[in-house]
């Protein structure tokens, strides 16, 4: 597969890191961001890559050349004038099969063929690979469509096909931390689709070929947990030189065992207010967002496992579980933290109620203290539950981290101090 890298930035924002270099050869760890991504994709089998130039570009093709120092095949495209970021993919000979698109000034380390067989397994149009970051604010965001429970087994499902594009500077209220991370697999068909409304050669692939065709193409959000940051301030290049550094950035890539601190949601993140059924109920504990940027942080993933009777109660829709899960993102993403996944049990054994939902009331695998939900966070993201923790507010959640086999599952008291058991963890 061939690999295209915007390699043109000039680093404006980053300029007090190094002004007389294209950005992505500013060093970070001793070599090139651009270098770093080279030896990522040569690592994952994809060594055919075009560099598309444009400020200082010279700096880039003297020091990479045609790339066989560095074991890769280097092509470039070298724009005279500016054509934004997606201008040159109609310029670059040979794009006649789906092809990475990547920005050269992003650290990355992530197993690249999961993300092709996702993409090949839906037949995207494109493929967007998108994660939770500390600042969903300020970010792109993707809304995918949620399949109804009839259509999906019994249980909503994401189907992962992008509904909805919001910039930064759209209105929003409560959202999933699902942020567009700058890493694309783009189908050809895609451009010739889009070409029929494009007016001008400067072309911005966000605004103006994937936003446009979201209703009418298939395009997917593959979420990840891997590493992926952007240079785009000095804080961020200070704060990824010290993820390079400690073997974090490495560690993340899911061909890796990952860790994870299991979360219980209420009384554990935010506070405990019985069976919540009202968006309004959903409140941060004190010190919760601050104790998940820490395992944010820490190398750990963050992943909420919960039992939500309210379901088979019928107390509340799916769309308002949905929405209330929404509100607990967003409030931790404006604190600088994040959950990696979010788990949840619908079900509920007792039968006999008013209003109850029939088909949600019975015996599962899924509902704490049994281990189902730890079982397929593991499963989706290669989790090593044995150096693994759960951390929860009930005899439920703890006996469920015991059961799964978590290398310690630690009860604080309702309503509790988040942080302090992170203490006998990270």
């Amino acid at each position: 597969m061939k690999v295209v890298i915007m390699a043109g930035g000039k680093g404006t924002r980053i300029a007090s890191i190094a002004s007389d270099i294209p950005k992505p050869m500013i060093e970070i760890c001793g070599k090139p961001i651009l270098l770093h991504q080279i030896e990522c994709l040569k690592k994952n089998g994809l060594t055919d890559i075009t560099l598309v130039t444009g400020h200082l570009g010279h700096f880039i093709k003297e020091y990479f050349g045609d790339g066989s120092k560095f074991g890769v095949n280097i092509s470039y495209f070298e724009e005279k004038v500016p054509l934004g970021t997606a201008g040159a993919l109609y310029k670059i000979e040979g794009l006649t099969e789906d092809f990475l698109l990547l920005c050269g000034d992003t650290i990355f380390d992530i197993d690249f063929s999961k993300l092709i067989d996702f993409h090949k397994s839906n037949n995207a149009d494109a493929t967007l690979v998108s994660h939770p970051n500390s600042h969903p604010y300020d970010s792109s965001l993707l809304v995918t469509e949620i399949l109804p429970p009839e259509s999906a087994g019994g249980l909503p499902a994401d189907s992962h096909r992008v509904i909805k594009w919001m910039n930064k500077e759209d209105e929003r209220l409560w959202y999933k931390n699902r942020v567009n991370a700058g890493i694309e697999l783009i189908s050809p068909r895609l451009l010739k689709k889009a070409a029929k409304n494009l007016s001008s050669e400067k072309i911005d692939l966000d605004r103006d070929i994937l936003k446009p065709h979201v209703k009418d193409s298939a395009i997917y959000a593959y979420d990840t947990p891997e590493y992926i940051k952007d240079m785009g301030t000095p804080d961020r290049y200070y704060s990824v030189e010290k993820d390079i550094k400690s073997g974090l950035v490495e560690k993340r890539n899911l061909s890796h065992r990952q860790k994870a601190v299991f979360l219980d949601r209420d009384g554990t993140i935010n506070k405990y207010a019985g069976f919540l059924t009202d968006i309004k109920q959903m409140e941060l504990l004190p010190g919760a967002a601050d104790a998940i940027r820490e395992i944010n942080n820490s190398g750990y993933l963050a992943v909420v496992i919960t039992n939500q009777p309210v379901i088979a109660r019928g107390e509340i829709s799916f769309e308002q579980l949905n929405e209330i899960h929404n509100k607990l993102e967003v409030l931790l993403g404006k604190e600088g933290a994040y959950i990696d996944a979010l788990y949840y049990c619908p079900h509920h054994p007792d039968k006999g109620f008013e209003g109850e939902r029939p088909e949600y009331k019975k015996i599962c695998g899924c509902r704490k203290p049994s281990t189902g939900l730890i079982e397929q966070a593991a499963k989706d993201f290669n989790i090593d539950v044995s150096n693994s923790f759960m951390i929860g507010d009930s005899e439920q959640d703890a006996e469920c981290g015991r059961k799964a086999g978590c290398k310690k599952s630690i009860r604080i008291a309702t309503n509790g101090n988040l942080h302090d058991a992170l203490k006998e963890i990270i």
